[in-house]
């Protein structure tokens, strides 16, 4: 609800201070007093886009601030939260524009973008007027104002997850599609790779064993010679015959000299036992140097293939085994991709039918909906005299989306037989004005944390017909609050609380100000109303009957 408005230096309004209350709050005066200044200043503090020249002249800078009282659970709440914003039962909005166009906002004494604002607004207030794009006029709004009506909060939160359920399936197909057709253009060069691979085989550290073993038989000749004079020269024509004869010998001298031998035969059986295993190692290495020459044109064949396939494919000759496994693994899933892709498609084929079935339900539901909304408003459109006139609220196939696959469209027709069309551009402004307010008493539900403004939706109707228009417009306030910019008598005689915009001269300046009416002001002013300037008696007996009736 909307308790306060304080507005400074704004066109000609110097300074303003209203304090609103609930119920039907009806704002009455001259043309031209400033009453459309009062609904400038608070669509600019919400943050709507309006007229730029808003300072009053000679200021340096407008300000407007809003107090707005938010009860446990207001969707207001959501906006502040999700802005990183303190969150409390009163909201303070306040929005500067400086005389060079600039404009600075507050929420809850924090700096906040106009989109915040604007987003806080939808929340927070609800404008119905002739020229109002962002109501009911708007045709983008008439889907969900109909779901609301219909009551399908659950079927479209239901719906929305299947769409969403829907829309990943589809990513998720179209993502396998895209990446077996770019698969699918490397197959012959992977086919071709793996083969290759497979048939040599290459294994981890298998390039540097061959390199050894290569240089190994390079030079096998000239070490065979080497090594095998060694072997001679330890073998029994060599160094292991005088030993071994030294050997017997000593042993032979030792059983006369009482153990003076022992050292010396202990350490020789070391020495010969050192050359025993000298020798045994000299052999070994013999016949690894005894090679068939074709094994060294086959080891060379190897080493040469496994360096050119790991030049061909940039990597490390280690590195070819595990290239082979990744190769292998991508043709693995260009062969099963035919497979998944058809998974896939199944799975998409049961999002569809889930969406499909639940969207089929909404839009039954709507078009039920739409028969008992254009009986309920052509109902209200009766008392306000257009008896003859037709609503109609267009159900019509539309792409698919999250809110299912309907387009909503309210159309009017203003006589029998006259053709129907949108709402906006059918109706004349009095006929406007009726058709939005008999859509709004049937659309109103408990809505009260809205404050729902109408200006000068009564222009154009009189007598009986604005009188029907105040009833249902106090019908809307009821629990609520409503404010009104009229010029009707019977409209402003149904008000909870009366507020007169008036004009002042201050030497050359004129400015606006707002009085809050006590009774018998409110009896003039009704006066006013009914007779002109020149209020009567008579008009003031008028003005008490309309009063007493309300």
């Amino acid at each position: 609800m909307l308790r306060g408005l304080d507005i400074r230096d704004m066109l000609i309004i110097d300074r303003l201070e209203l304090d609103f209350q609930p119920g039907l709050n009806v704002l009455t005066g001259e043309t031209g007093a400033g009453k459309s200044i009062l609904l400038d200043s608070l669509g600019f503090v919400l943050g709507w886009r309006g007229r730029a020249d808003l300072v009053r002249e000679g200021a340096e800078q407008g300000e407007v601030t809003a107090i707005f009282e938010l009860p446990e659970g207001h969707p207001a709440h959501r906006v502040l939260e999700e802005a990183g914003l303190p969150v409390g039962d009163e909201l303070l909005l306040r929005r500067i524009n400086s005389r060079d166009g600039r404009k600075t906002a507050w929420i809850n004494d924090r700096r906040a973008s106009g989109q915040v604002l604007r987003s806080l607004s939808e929340t927070l207030v609800e404008l119905h007027g002739q020229h109002d794009d962002r109501g009911l006029l708007n045709p983008r709004g008439h889907r969900a104002i109909l779901d609301e009506f219909a009551g399908v909060s659950g079927l479209r939160a239901e719906l929305r997850e299947a769409w969403r359920a829907r829309s990943g399936a589809e990513k998720k197909l179209d993502a396998a599609r895209a990446a077996l057709a770019a698969a699918a253009k490397e197959e012959e060069y992977l086919r071709h790779s793996v083969e290759e691979l497979d048939k040599l085989d290459p294994q981890p550290g298998e390039e540097a064993d061959l390199d050894s073993r290569r240089r190994l038989m390079q030079g096998a000749e000239r070490l065979r010679e080497d090594v095998s004079r060694a072997h001679q020269a330890l073998g029994n024509e060599g160094a292991e015959g005088p030993m071994s004869d030294a050997m017997r010998w000593l042993e032979k001298a030792s059983e006369g000299l009482e153990g003076h031998l022992d050292a010396p035969i202990a350490a020789l059986s070391r020495a010969l036992a050192e050359l025993d295993e000298a020798a045994d190692g000299v052999v070994r290495c013999l016949e690894a140097l005894d090679f068939d020459p074709l094994e060294l044109e086959a080891t060379e064949e190897r080493l040469f293939a496994i360096r050119a396939l790991a030049r061909k494919h940039d990597v490390a000759p280690d590195a070819l085994a595990e290239l082979a496994s990744d190769l292998r693994g991508r043709l693995e899933a260009i062969d099963g991709g035919a497979g998944e892709i058809a998974r896939l498609e199944a799975a998409l084929r049961e999002a569809d039918e889930v969406y499909a079935g639940l969207a089929a339900k909404l839009s039954e539901t709507r078009r039920a909906a739409a028969a008992r909304l254009d009986s309920a408003v052509e109902a209200e459109l009766a008392p306000l005299k257009m008896e003859r006139a037709r609503f109609v609220t267009e159900v019509s196939p539309a792409e698919p989306g999250p809110e299912g696959r309907d387009e909503v469209s309210f159309t009017v027709a203003t006589n029998p037989g006259a053709p129907s069309g949108p709402l906006a551009k059918i109706a004349s402004g009095g006929e406007l004005s009726r058709f939005l307010l008999a859509l709004k008493v049937c659309l109103a539900g408990d809505d009260s944390q809205v404050t729902m403004i109408f200006d000068e939706i009564d222009r154009g109707v009189g007598g009986a017909t604005a009188d029907a228009v105040g009833r249902r417009l106090a019908r809307l306030a009821e629990g609520g609050q409503v404010l009104v910019v009229t010029h009707s008598p019977q409209v402003a005689a149904r008000a909870s609380h009366h507020w007169q915009v008036a004009k002042r001269v201050e030497g050359e300046a004129t400015l606006s100000t707002v009085l809050a009416l006590s009774p018998e002001a409110r009896v003039d002013e009704l006066a006013r109303m009914i007779s002109g300037d020149a209020i009567t008696e008579e008009a003031r007996a008028a003005a008490r009957k309309l009063i007493d009736a309300g």
